[in-house]
C-alpha cells in the first residue's frame, strides 16, 4: 500500500503531464508531440493533452480552426463539445467512455466548424486530447466573438455567452 498522500487527481494530472495554461481559449495542456516541418512550415501533424475542471471560467473558449482537429478522450467525467457549423444546425457532441449511450471516444470537428468545450453537468475533471494534421500552428487559430456568434446562432445565445472570453 502506497503511504504517500496524494494530490487530488486533476493536480497530479497537471504535474504528471507538466500541463500549462492555454492562452485565449483557456484549460491546461502540454503538446506531446509535433511531426516534421512540411515546406511550408507547419508541422506535419501534432497531438495535445488538455485538462478542463468544473471550477468557474475553466472551460475551452469558442474557436475555429482551418483544419479538421480530432479530439480524443481519455479520462474522467463527459466533456461536452459546442459546434457551430455556418451550414447546419448548432449541435452538442459529448465525449466519454460511454459509447454504448451516445458518447465519444473520438470525435472529429470539421474544419472551419466553431467549437468550445466544458466538463458535462454534473463532472468535476476532463482529460482529453486533440490531434492535427496539418499541425497546429497560433496563426491558425481563430477566437470567436461572442456578440457575432449568438447573432448568428440565437438559440444559442446563452451557452455562447458562457463559453466565450474577450
Amino acid at each position: 500500500m502506497d503511504d504517500h498522500p496524494r494530490a487530488p487527481l486533476p493536480e497530479a494530472l497537471i504535474a504528471f503531464y507538466g500541463l500549462e495554461p492555454l492562452p485565449r481559449e483557456g484549460g491546461r495542456f502540454r503538446q506531446m508531440w509535433a511531426g516534421p516541418p512540411r515546406p511550408d512550415g507547419r508541422p506535419e501533424g501534432t497531438a495535445i493533452v488538455m485538462l478542463l475542471t468544473a471550477e468557474p471560467g475553466d472551460f475551452s473558449a469558442l474557436h475555429r480552426l482551418p483544419t479538421d482537429e480530432i479530439w480524443h478522450f481519455y479520462g474522467g467525467d463527459p466533456l461536452s463539445l459546442l459546434l457551430l457549423s455556418e451550414d447546419g444546425p448548432a449541435r452538442t457532441a459529448l465525449l466519454g467512455s460511454d459509447v454504448l449511450d451516445g458518447q465519444h471516444v473520438q470525435f472529429t470537428v470539421p474544419a472551419g466548424t466553431w467549437m468550445a468545450a466544458e466538463v458535462a453537468d454534473g463532472g468535476a475533471w476532463s482529460l482529453f486530447g486533440c490531434t492535427m494534421a496539418p499541425g497546429f500552428t497560433y496563426q491558425d487559430y481563430e477566437h470567436g466573438d461572442a456578440a457575432e456568434l449568438a447573432a448568428r446562432f440565437p438559440q444559442e445565445a446563452a451557452r455562447i455567452a458562457a463559453l466565450s472570453r474577450p
